[in-house]
């Protein structure tokens, strides 16, 4: 049995989605015609193989779409085989400097392979048997171009990585295949700069229809990379530009997967599960509405169904905006209006508002099926929306 939750319609996204080519990127669509992936990178040792698939299983119960391991050396390239295989996502290799790590990862049967073209060595004279036997194996290829690892006849020309200088820098990667009749081609512009970073994605958009994968490189510790790659995000997808995204945090990558997530998820590129709505408190509050607010989020940590919370704190917004959620509650003077769909349910004491509510969603979430419960990822955090 399954329940309308009453969330209202969701509005359209901001704008389509540029129009691409398509990539089949080990059973993952990547392009227009497809969802924006979530990508993360493993930060084991590739050559540990047991701890680099641990680390693998984690990516994917979080959600991540895509994960990408690094192959500095040969022992990373013998565990490819082994990884790619295991793996429940699929795997791209990460290539620098070495051209023939390039090929052992098309042997390996690895879903794509990602190459700077600022750091491999003699990349050119390998274009040609890299795109055939990329062909022949039917692995999709990244041209990732950073602003730390420029050509360095492009940064002699430009004088620094600007956006001009990246996308110059992708485009003739990218047409040194298309002469092999090689076009399974995404690409990446990255900088530590979102101004600089959306500029060079925008004009990449404007040159070619290959699919393009966003990242802000280098973005920072959690809070300052996650502000730089929702900016950075936001102001591309909104535009319909980005096909698959990774957020490029000092943290463990499980937190660039939540973030991700979550970007995707306030653009309406991906479907919203639990959304907590708080007040950011203020001298009208009666109670304490971080802690709430706080204990709610903890309570429900886990939750798929999609369904909205409203946690508010005083008289002027609270019974708006409990009585607009699917579920919420109004507070004062020491107590809890519990508002469902719109209802005033009943009337708690201040210590029982928490309890109370997780009882109600978890009410409302076995009404709304086990079936749909099943359909989800274990692992989700509600986002908190703070208003």
């Amino acid at each position: 049995m399954t329940v309308d939750l009453g969330l209202p319609e969701a509005p359209a996204v901001l704008a389509p989605r540029r129009k691409t080519r398509q990539l089949d990127v080990g059973g993952v669509g990547v392009g227009s015609d497809h969802p924006v992936s979530v990508q993360s990178m493993t930060t084991t040792l590739t050559a540990d193989i047991n701890a680099t698939l641990q680390q693998i299983a984690e990516l994917t119960a979080a959600g991540c779409d895509i994960v990408r391991v690094a192959v500095p050396s040969a022992d990373d390239a013998e565990a490819l085989p082994a990884i790619a295989k295991k793996s429940g996502i699929p795997v791209v290799a990460d290539i620098h400097f070495q051209p023939k790590y390039v090929f052992a990862a098309i042997d390996a049967g690895c879903a794509a392979v990602r190459v700077n073209p600022g750091n491999i060595k003699k990349f050119d004279d390998k274009v040609g048997e890299i795109a055939r036997a990329a062909k022949d194996a039917g692995t999709p290829i990244r041209i990732g171009v950073n602003a730390g690892s420029l050509e360095p006849s492009i940064m002699a020309k430009h004088g620094k990585a600007t956006p001009e200088a990246l996308v110059e820098s992708a485009l003739w990667e990218a047409s040194l295949f298309a002469e092999h009749d090689f076009h399974d081609i995404k690409i990446s512009v990255k900088h530590h700069d979102p101004v600089t970073m959306v500029r060079a994605y925008e004009l990449l958009a404007e040159q070619c229809d290959y699919p393009l994968h966003l990242g802000v490189t280098e973005a920072g510790p959690t809070f300052q990379g996650t502000i730089k790659s929702a900016t950075a995000f936001g102001a591309l997808l909104s535009k319909g530009i980005g096909d698959t995204i990774r957020v490029s945090l000092s943290a463990p990558p499980i937190e660039e997967v939540r973030v991700g997530l979550s970007i995707l998820e306030s653009l309406n590129l991906r479907p919203r599960k639990l959304e907590i709505v708080s007040c950011p408190s203020c001298g009208r509050a009666q109670v304490d509405v971080y802690k709430l607010a706080d204990e709610v989020t903890a309570g429900l940590e886990g939750m798929e169904v999609p369904l909205r919370v409203a946690v508010m704190g005083c008289v002027v917004n609270g019974p708006g905006e409990a009585r607009d959620a699917d579920l919420g509650v109004a507070s004062g003077n020491g107590k809890g209006q519990i508002f469902v769909k719109g209802e005033v349910i009943k009337t708690v004491p201040e210590a029982q508002i928490v309890e109370t509510l997780i009882e109600e969603a978890m009410r409302l979430a076995e009404e709304a099926g086990e079936d749909e419960l099943a359909g989800g990822t274990a692992g989700g955090t509600p986002t908190v929306t703070v208003g």
